[in-house]
């Protein structure tokens, strides 16, 4: 029976024709299991995990493995993405057992849910120390029969375990000055000075680290924490990790040194690192920073949207080599889209400019993947400049795409997930409004638009999942609400326009109404969703921001433009565990120290006030929207005050409330905790205010 094909999820989509008998995650799975008698195979992955596609071409595409599943085992493909909680369980479970985790995850389950085998991928046949999947699932097979009450005993231990374990601590309060530079010295002794970034191979884009950095430098000045954020984002931007004909960013680099990416493309990665990029030329006026981001920016677009305004998954690493041949297949392989021989180069620009291309994109005979092909980077420390004039360059990047687009085209994962477009939304708005692309911000709106309207219940609640305009059946887990939440207030501050404002209001009280524990801590799942084995909670970074940290910085930014106590006691509650993990993993807790480092700084509040057709409203507006004061906000709105009636823009606005024109002139008001400087209608004296 085929049970995933009316799935709306294009992973569970890849395995509805596999031999296997698959159940979708689901109570009638286990109670089939429990009527048979059989223990559970539980495989986890994603639509663009190439070691997933690797282990189902392997064994699940395979007759006799399928055979021996369908016999012994009821077997359920779950895909991380939509259900994020059963993956964070059970992959709690396989970390703990075997000390790494990854994807494929294969885990054993009684027909109580409760893990007793873990592992990852499994090759056919023995390999590397590893046994083979037959081998493995014959082990299993014959301790069930054999031994069944030993294995329900370490079920029921591992379960107990799991379902014991809590989020304690003795800081309930957000982290001080100490805190922080206990971060950056942490952060400073992983740094690798040579090459950028943190720790070893494989290497992954730091982007919540970064964002930390970035906040840090503005408000203390240290030239060592900017030194990182530079000298990181370079060597990414110019490594192979980073697409330098299309833009985007691929998932990790599986060497240190930013040269061959995990060739998927993730939305989540490229909206935070769109928004870093930004952030960074914010900071620096970095020419190199500007492009990366805009060109982030405009991949997300044309590559990732959706017809419905939304921003698809993913796009996967692996493509065809070549169109299908005469027996109908197209073999797969990874990164054959996006890498070039010289011969390559040659069929496409001719011998003279594939020369100077293979210069500048560092492609050689020997290659730096593999047969011979080489990732394309840019070498050249200066950009390029000293090998070509930019006409040059453009012509060469123009014709390489144009052969490009000839090549089997990687699948995507149209599946639109609530938190990731939340993400690509904060991104999209920010950079267009740094770089005066009002395209981008209008791409930000219908997603977020998508979003108010089809992802979010009448009743306020979130669904995590939807693809083709329908829902999914997934319910939205904490990181959805802060995600999502920390896109209207960017796009707030961005347009103005306060209806954002109201609806990340209703999600943050969602977060405190069903997410929050008494003492401040926070669950990635609602005090209502399904009871799996033990209620996640995890207030560390992984690919993104964690739900714990992004809901902390949401509240607190609510909290600044509203003045509301609750949000603003609830963020600093929840920032604790900054405070806690700041000195003993800086690293796996970055977006909760950026959060920490706007709580130091007040977060500041930016009261702009004018007409909006007023070129100087603009400029003010601007001038606010460009400043690096950590988690500034910034609220732009019709004259509502005292002295100005009226009920403009910024009515229902409390930052707004009570500040009046300058002499008849827009004006800005710089406060915290809704104490105010004195207004200014001048942006050099507002910048230099942000500054201070």
């Amino acid at each position: 029976m085929n049970r995933l094909a009316s799935s709306q999820s294009p992973y569970l989509l890849q395995h509805a024709d596999n031999p296997v008998d698959w159940w979708p995650w689901s109570p009638e799975a286990f109670e089939e299991a429990r009527r048979r008698g059989v223990p559970v195979l539980l495989s986890v992955g994603y639509s663009a995990c190439h070691w997933c596609h690797v282990m189902a071409h392997e064994s699940f595409e395979d007759q006799a493995t399928a055979d021996f599943l369908n016999a012994h085992f009821v077997s359920v493909k779950v895909d991380r993405e939509e259900r994020p909680d059963v993956d964070a369980v059970y992959m709690e479970a396989v970390q703990a057992a075997t000390g790494q985790g990854g994807w494929p995850m294969t885990v054993f389950l009684t027909p109580e849910a409760e893990p007793f085998y873990f592992g990852t991928y499994f090759p056919p046949e023995p390999r590397h120390s590893m046994p083979s999947f037959p081998q493995v699932l014959e082990g299993v097979r014959a301790a069930w029969a054999d031994r069944r009450d030993e294995v329900a005993d370490v079920a029921t231990r591992i379960a107990r375990d799991l379902a014991g374990r809590g989020i304690q601590y003795d800081a309930p309060r957000p982290p001080g000055a100490e805190e922080m530079g206990s971060a950056l010295l942490g952060l400073t002794r992983e740094f690798d000075a040579v090459r950028g970034g943190f720790g070893g191979a494989p290497k992954f884009p730091p982007s919540m680290a970064l964002e930390f950095l970035l906040r840090h430098h503005a408000r203390t000045g240290s030239d060592g924490a900017l030194q990182m954020v530079l000298a990181t984002c370079e060597a990414m931007a110019r490594g192979g990790i980073y697409d330098q004909l299309g833009g985007g960013f691929a998932r990790y680099s599986v060497d240190a040194e930013w040269v061959v990416p995990h060739f998927e493309k993730m939305l989540y990665d490229n909206a935070l690192l769109c928004r870093l990029y930004a952030h960074v030329w914010r900071a620096t006026g970095s020419d190199l920073a500007r492009r990366v981001a805009l060109e982030t920016a405009d991949f997300m677009v044309r590559e990732l949207g959706t017809a419905q305004g939304g921003f698809a998954s993913a796009l996967d690493a692996d493509s065809a080599e070549a169109a299908p041949g005469a027996d109908g297949t197209a073999h797969k392989k990874e990164g054959a889209y996006y890498v070039w021989t010289p011969a390559q180069l040659a069929e496409a620009l001719g011998e003279e400019d594939a020369a100077f291309a293979a210069a500048y994109f560092g492609v050689t005979d020997e290659g730096t993947f593999e047969e011979g092909a080489s990732v394309l980077q840019l070498p050249d420390t200066e950009d390029g400049e000293g090998l070509a004039d930019a006409s040059r360059v453009a012509s060469v990047r123009e014709r390489l795409l144009a052969a490009r687009a000839a090549r089997p085209y990687p699948e995507r994962d149209e599946k639109v997930v609530a938190a990731w477009n939340g993400l690509a939304v904060a991104a999209l708005a920010e950079t267009g409004a740094f770089f005066e692309r009002p395209d981008l911000v209008e791409a930000a709106s219908r997603a977020a638009e998508l979003l108010a309207t089809l992802h979010t219940r009448e009743d306020g609640r979130v669904l995590r999942t939807s693809r083709d305009g329908a829902v999914g059946p997934s319910a939205g887990v904490l990181e959805d609400y802060a995600d999502v939440a920390e896109g209207y207030l960017t796009l707030y501050a961005v347009t103005g326009e306060a209806p954002w404002l109201e609806r990340a209001g209703k999600l943050l009280d969602g977060v405190l109404a069903h997410f929050t524990a008494p003492d401040g801590t926070l669950y990635d799942t609602a005090d209502d969703a399904e009871a799996l084995i033990r209620r996640p909670q995890d207030p560390t970074d992984n690919a993104t921001p964690s739900g714990w940290t992004a809901a902390a910085n949401a509240l607190l930014t609510y909290a600044a433009y509203t003045g509301s106590a609750p949000h603003r006691d609830a963020a600093e509650r929840a920032l604790g565990i900054v405070r806690a993990l700041a000195g003993r993993a800086p690293r796996f807790i970055g977006w909760g120290l950026a959060a920490g480092e706007a709580a130091l700084d007040g977060p500041r509040e930016v009261a702009v006030v004018g007409h909006a057709d007023d070129p100087a409203t603009a400029g003010l507006h601007r001038v606010a929207l460009l400043s690096t004061a950590p988690g500034v906000v910034v609220a732009t709105g019709e004259p509502t005050g005292t002295t100005d009636t009226g009920t403009g823009t910024g009515a229902g606005v409390p930052l707004l409330r009570d500040r009046p024109l300058l002499e008849g002139r827009p004006a800005a008001y710089v406060c915290r905790n809704f104490t105010c400087d004195a207004p200014t209608a001048d942006p050099r004296i507002l910048q230099q205010t942000l500054r201070s």
